[in-house]
């Protein structure tokens, strides 16, 4: 697929397990439905990236992931405590970054709790697969 065609300019890997990013990114490269993929190891990092972008104007359209796959269970931050410093972000930012809750956990409580924060779009469970990616609804 050309550029043009791809579903997302970039889109971004939350997760502390370094195999299951490389397996969620080897799908989404698979689908081709983004142009530009990051991936971090924590939630920390992560949340200080997207901080770092949203101060330079010119490019934080073009640089901040319009798809943010999120896992919740991490050491040092974890999801919901990612979505806590998501939530201080600027109105542009998270209006701009969609989330999706991409986790092992089937636990109901963790599936509700996502619910209550409004940025997140989906709860899909480890891995990745191209039908949860054909069916995003963000």
């Amino acid at each position: 697929m050309s550029d043009n065609q791809k579903k997302y300019i970039s889109v971004m890997l939350i997760d502390d397990n370094e195999i299951d990013n490389l397996i969620n990114q080897k799908m989404i490269e698979a689908a081709d439905i983004s142009k530009y993929i990051y991936t971090h190891t924590g939630a920390k990092s992560a949340i200080e990236f997207l901080k770092n972008i949203e101060k330079v104007e010119e490019i934080s359209d073009k640089v901040l992931p319009d798809v943010i796959f999120l896992d919740i269970d991490m050491p040092l931050m974890d999801g919901f405590q990612f979505l806590d410093e998501f939530e201080k972000l600027s109105e542009g930012t998270r209006n701009k970054c969609k989330i999706v809750m991409l986790t092992s956990s089937i636990n109901p409580q963790d599936v509700n709790k996502s619910k209550k924060y409004s940025y997140v779009k989906q709860y899909i469970n480890k891995p990745l697969s191209q039908e949860n990616l054909e069916k995003l609804k963000i």
